[in-house]
Formats: C-alpha cells, structure tokens, sequence
C-alpha cells in the first residue's frame, strides 16, 4: 500500500522503533514523459529507488526519483468518454530532495484520470542529494527536522520547481487540442514540497500564466501575501501532522482575507504525508472532496474540447 510520502520516511528517521525502512536502487520506469526544456544540455542524473517498509501500522512500498535535472511531465488521459475538460498537473513532495512518484504522483494522477479529469504529473527539479542512499536519509532527516524547527520553512525551498510548474502549464495550455483540455481549467495539485511548488506558481505567475485553481495539500499553514487575483485554493492538512501541526491555518485565512475563494479541511488523523489517505482516518476523503469542490466552481462541467 503506497499510502505515506517520503517526508514521512524521513520523520522515520527520528523514530527508528517506529519504522522498519529500506531503500534500494530501482530501474529507470518506462513514462511517456515530456520534456519541458527539450533543448537542455543539462547532464541526466537523476536517481530512481524503492522505499519500503513498515512506519507504525502503516505498509509503504514507494517509488522515489531524486536529483532531477531534466525535468518532464507525464500524461494520464481520460478516456474520452468521461473526459471533462479540466487538466491538473499533479506535483509530488519530497523536502525538494526527492519526489514520491507513486504515492504523490500516479496514483493521484491515475485517480484523476478515472474522474474524467487529465492529470500530468510534474517532475520538477531538486536539490541535489548525496548519490549513496545511506547519505541521502541521513541529510533527508536532517532537512525534515529543520523543516518542523522553522515555522515559515523558509529554508526548504528550491526556486526552479516554481520554475518548472509554470513551464509545464504553458506547455500542457498550449498543447490543449491535442490532450482534450481547456487551458482556463487547467490547474494545479501539490503535495508537501509540491504544495509549496504550486503555492509559488500561484503566487509568482502573472495573469494567464498562474494555474488556474490549486490544491495544497499538507503544505506549510503560515500566512502569504495573496494576490488580488490569486486562483481559488483548496487546502487540507491532518491535525497531527508531523511537520505543521502547531502552525494554525493562516495561510487559508489568508486568501479569505483577501477575498478569494479558499476551502480547508483539517483531519483528525493522518500524518504528514498521507497522499490518497491513510487508511481507517477521514484523510481519505481528500481526493473526492477536491473534486466535488472543483464541481462546486463549474470545472467539470463536461465542455470538452474538440
């Protein structure tokens, strides 16, 4: 079950009774990837591994990529049939050192597709990390930690992934024939570290160029400054979250403050990191409520393009 993103393996790290942790080199998968800089001279490095193993009750088995440097989206496509025209790219978290392609990437990807909704999931450019996996925790569990000692996670950042999320909304806007798409409901979901990738897309893109909803999910609760034509936001976050709990909800009193529309769900239980939803907690209910309120706005309205 791929039910918990890497940041919660890296909580693991401070926890070792807790969690009974591998990591381990995994081969390259075969993606349909798209370049979003197909002209880059930049040396391919990234990393791909498995992590599996037990935290608590909880069984994880999940797919990593890290030291990205050429960064790609991949299409999941609904069928026709179902398709609504709403798009979302689908970014997946990591503490910007690595990324939880299954748990935070296709299976949310592959859940949208099922609603009718395309989703391309992002791989987006990293920090680099140590080569040697052993290394690699070590530093991930000391950037987890100073990411749960500072508040605002100022120091858990990575500008290109912003870079690279509207990169990969203007390529998919501009394809929109080809993938059955409105550009004008064309949005954005994050996870943790992607959360953070989608706020500042938000925040950083002008006019057009922003997505055109988002989705933070278990992202930092600190306040922004919100534009007065920042995109609706849905946030959710469980109330025992490792990273965030203590930090209130100023960031959706925030958007409300500045008149833009905001829904936030806190659940009791979940962790951080739950993706999909942990199993036997209301956190499950994440996805379905994301999209009932994208339905709530008239974005899946079935107007698809032909």
């Amino acid at each position: 079950m791929k039910h918990l993103a890497l940041a919660v393996l890296a909580l693991a790290i401070a926890a070792p009774a807790a969690a009974q942790m591998n990591i381990e080199p995994a081969a390259r998968p075969k993606l349909a990837e798209i370049p979003l800089y197909p002209a880059s001279k930049d040396a391919d490095r990234e990393q791909w591994e498995r992590i599996s193993g037990r935290y608590g009750n909880v069984v994880i088995d999940n797919r990593t990529v890290r030291n990205v440097t050429r960064p790609a989206i991949t299409p999941y496509l609904p069928d026709p049939a179902k398709a609504t025209g709403a798009a979302v790219v689908v970014a997946p978290g990591g503490a910007f050192m690595s990324l939880s392609m299954s748990s935070e990437g296709e299976d949310i990807a592959r859940w949208f597709a099922d609603q009718g909704i395309a989703a391309f999931v992002l791989k987006y450019r990293l920090n680099e990390t140590p080569r040697d996996p052993k290394a690699f925790m070590a530093a991930l569990g000391q950037r987890m930690a100073q990411a749960a000692r500072n508040r605002a996670g100022a120091d858990v950042k990575e500008p290109r992934a912003t870079q690279d999320a509207l990169a990969a909304l203007a390529l998919i806007r501009s394809r929109a024939k080809e993938f059955r798409i409105d550009p004008a409901r064309t949005g954005m979901i994050g996870f943790s570290a992607g959360a953070m990738t989608a706020l500042n897309a938000a925040l950083e893109g002008k006019g057009s160029a922003r997505p055109a909803f988002i989705g933070y999910i278990y992202g930092p609760m600190t306040a922004v400054a919100v534009p007065a034509d920042a995109p609706p936001m849905f946030a959710a976050i469980a109330m025992d979250d490792g990273l965030f709990k203590n930090q209130g909800f100023a960031i959706a009193e925030a958007w409300r403050d500045a008149r833009r529309p905001v829904e936030l769900h806190a659940y009791e239980r979940g962790d951080h990191g739950f993706g999909i939803g942990r199993p036997g907690t209301t956190s499950t209910g994440v996805l379905p409520q994301f999209a009932s309120w994208l339905r709530m706005h008239g974005l899946l309205n079935k107007d698809t393009p032909q």
